[in-house]
């Protein structure tokens, strides 16, 4: 059984979310120590335990030490049972990221899946799920399989209740891809959405977005969001190019100006289009996983995130393959993954 330091690297969440979902993919079982050790409150928090109960209906496995505030867990996996099934996380946890547990093991499953997940869709630690639908899992089906995600309603922090559904088609295997070059930026767009909150508050984003990166009001779009559990304010600027679409995103919080959510997402947007890669810092570390699970893959990006190169650790933990990092220059980094000759 392999034993994995959770206080590694940047000693989160994500540590345990790779080793579930990598364990399920390759039948490894698993034991981690020192869970999220490196957060203010360490050991397991309910989205980690909505994430193991997931990966336990979904691969039938035996685990030991899934309760709160749990610093220690074993995880043995059996066979991947496909399917539908519903995970509720009961907070404004992420479900988006309960979602990047189960994943990778269902898009090579024997038969489809649909998931229902239940909480955070919009959670200033987690990948959004406009992220998902546009950014993340257009390349994942670009390796093979066909994955849809629908968005019922939004869940907003701090009182969650989002609802969105999955729907999955497998491959016999995943395929590489290669993401070396951006190609001509087809269209910037920005989307603010408020629930519960003036659509002033949106109003102003859109007005710094659209003065700072130059758009016209026909890319600006405001939404009201009706259906959902309490207040929340989201804002994402979407770059569409011939090679990939990212979405940089900014939450709204309690004392932080309209106009400084938007230029914390314009700051990001433009660091992006001026290092002109194609994966941004977010979405380098989502396709880590899928990359490796397909044997190989490249991409251009910016310089890797802490929470990136320690995936590449509990990566190398499971999988027997080479990531290798080269800096073209100081915000460019090329990282590509391959068998071992």
């Amino acid at each position: 059984m392999l034993t994995i330091d959770g206080s590694r690297g940047e000693g989160g969440g994500q540590i345990l979310r790779s080793a579930l979902a990598l364990s399920l993919v390759t039948g490894k079982p698993f034991r981690i120590e020192n869970i999220r050790a490196g957060r203010e409150k360490p050991g397991l928090r309910r989205q980690h335990l909505t994430a193991v109960g997931a990966a336990k209906a979904i691969g039938r496995a035996e685990v030991e030490g899934a309760s709160i505030g749990s610093r220690e867990l074993a995880f043995s996996p059996g066979r991947v049972a496909p399917g539908e099934h519903a995970f509720a996380v009961g907070t404004a946890g992420s479900a988006t990221l309960v979602l990047q547990t189960v994943l990778p093991a269902l898009l090579t499953a024997r038969e489809p899946s649909k998931l229902t997940l239940e909480g955070g869709t919009h959670n200033p630690f987690a990948p959004p799920f406009d992220f998902l639908e546009k950014a993340f899992l257009p390349i994942v089906n670009r390796m093979g399989p066909a994955v849809t995600a629908t968005l019922e309603r939004p869940g907003f922090y701090p009182a969650g209740g989002g609802r969105f559904t999955v729907e999955i088609q497998p491959a016999e295997r995943l395929e590489r891809v290669d993401l070396l070059e951006r190609g001509a930026v087809r269209a910037v767009r920005a989307r603010a959405v408020v629930a519960g909150l003036s659509r002033h508050v949106a109003e102003r984003e859109l007005k710094v977005v659209g003065r700072k990166l130059g758009l016209e009001a026909e890319h600006l779009f405001l939404e009201e969001a009706k259906t959902v559990r309490g207040p929340g304010n989201v804002l994402s600027i979407e770059v569409e190019s011939e090679g990939t679409t990212e979405i940089f995103t900014g939450f709204g919080q309690r004392g932080v100006s309209a106009e400084r959510v938007a230029q914390r997402a314009v700051r990001e947007a433009r660091r992006y289009l001026d290092a002109g890669v194609p994966v941004g810092e977010h979405l380098a570390d989502q396709l880590l996983l899928p990359m490796a699970l397909a044997g190989g893959g490249a991409f251009r990006t910016l310089p890797l995130s802490r929470h990136s190169t320690t995936n590449v650790e509990v990566l190398r933990e499971f999988l027997a393959l080479d990531i290798m990092t080269d800096e073209e220059s100081e915000e460019v980094r090329r990282v590509e993954i391959r068998r071992p000759s």
